[in-house]
């Protein structure tokens, strides 16, 4: 079945076991490559023998190297979202949102430092406009996150007004990490403490 949404990530998505298992296979083989050159390195033709697929089974689902990485970027988001949800699942009252938000920042940092092909993809966000566009949707995603916590606790309910800020948290955050891991590592600690202390006033004065 044709995959037909605008990210241009998978050609076709696998719908038997064997086939998943094969895409599966081409993602890990892509994701050892990028780990030990970076993505402008990776070719086709090394995915798809490390793979163990042919040229011809990697181009059935991937039509150039720009959309295995796209999809590896969706499959991060995906990760991302979920342990954004879960730690403002449970989140009562406003300073529980503060402690619950500034762990997720402390924890997503610690993912982009710890994971070289999630810090290849999005450092080169800017170059690449359909990552560009996906970094967008997940802004938004994860901003509505923020903001149905938020509005719960806030003094203020402006729903309109904390969705909005709660979207520019979330982008300033992606922006943030990207420039954090652009810089020496005591800088780049330095930039996120200081976007933390700053998204948590913004949510705390609300």
């Amino acid at each position: 079945m044709e995959k037909t949404d605008e990210t241009g990530a998978l050609r076709r998505a696998p719908s038997q076991k064997r086939s998943q298992e094969r895409v599966e296979r081409m993602l890990q083989a892509a994701t050892a490559l990028i780990e030990e050159g970076g993505s402008d390195a990776m070719r086709m033709g090394e995915v798809a023998e490390r793979a163990g697929v042919s040229i011809g089974s990697l181009y059935q689902y991937f039509p150039d190297k720009g959309a295995i990485v796209r999809t590896l970027a969706e499959r991060y988001n995906a990760e991302g979202r979920a342990c954004i949800a879960e730690g403002l699942a449970g989140v009562r009252d406003m300073d529980g949102l503060l402690r619950a938000f500034g762990g997720l920042i402390d924890t997503y940092y610690g993912i982009f430092l710890a994971e070289p092909v999630m810090r290849d993809i999005w450092s080169g966000t800017q170059a690449d406009k359909a990552l560009r566009d996906i970094d967008l949707r997940d802004s938004r995603a994860n901003g509505e996150l923020l903001a149905e916590a938020w509005q719960r606790l806030a003094r203020n309910n402006d729903g309109d007004d904390i969705r909005r800020k709660a979207f520019l948290v979330m982008s300033l955050g992606e922006a943030t990490m990207r420039l954090a891991i652009s810089v020496e590592r005591a800088e780049g600690d330095a930039l996120v403490a200081d976007y933390k202390a700053m998204a948590l006033r913004e949510i705390g004065n609300a």
